[in-house]
């Protein structure tokens, strides 16, 4: 085990800001293949949630007013 940590090696110090893309689309296009199937699955997951939540309680079936 070392104790002064000469061997060992960062990637990256804690002090470092992570660097941050101009806009989304740059990080979309400059990601791996993995974020961007994430990123669009967690998207369309939210509006498949969002559209079930709000939708659920319209009832087709009723009668229209004025028909």
């Amino acid at each position: 085990m070392l104790s002064s940590g000469a061997g060992m090696t960062t990637v990256g110090s804690a002090n470092e800001a992570p660097e941050i893309p101009d806009n989304v689309g740059d990080w979309l296009r400059g990601g791996s293949l993995f974020q961007r199937n994430l990123i669009l699955n967690l998207g369309l997951f939210a509006a498949g949630v969002w559209l079930a939540r709000n939708l659920s309680d319209i009832d087709l079936m009723a009668p229209q007013p004025g028909v």
